[in-house]
């Protein structure tokens, strides 16, 4: 058996999901893809009651896509460590607070570090960046 403490892996370390509606329309139902969804791994904010969209550019982060269902219902990581893919260019700076961000051709459910200049993304911003070593899988804590 491997030592596994010859590699650091938080990844779902005090992990917290929860399911909520998806928004059928950033987020969509596929059941050829793996987790019933293109979209699965990208960052997700509430767009109304109980239902979920992909994150714009300096949106709140609600947590990560896990799975979608063909009901309509999803799951959400809401808590814990985990990765997110950081956007195009984005600003990665670890111990940082995130917010959305856009990906490339401007595609939404990713992330950056917040705007310290920037008041709306200061209220809305959680958790911190912990590991951006590889900007397709940011490691971080919400």
């Amino acid at each position: 058996m491997a030592d596994p403490r010859l590699a650091v892996d938080n990844e779902e370390v005090a992990a917290v999901f929860a399911s909520f509606n998806i928004d059928d329309s950033t987020i969509t139902y596929s059941a050829t893809e793996d987790g019933g969804s293109a979209q699965v791994g990208l960052a997700v904010r509430l767009s109304a009651a109980d239902t979920v969209e992909l994150v714009g550019d300096g949106e709140a982060v609600l947590g990560k896509l896990m799975k979608v269902e063909d009901d309509g219902i999803c799951t959400v990581q809401v808590g814990g460590f985990m990765e997110l893919p950081g956007g195009s260019g984005a600003t990665l700076t670890l111990g940082t607070a995130i917010v959305g961000d856009l990906g490339a051709a401007s595609a939404e459910g990713y992330i950056r570090s917040a705007a310290s200049a920037t008041a709306a993304e200061l209220i809305v911003c959680r958790g911190i960046i912990t590991n951006a070593g590889t900007t397709t899988a940011v490691m971080v804590y919400l």
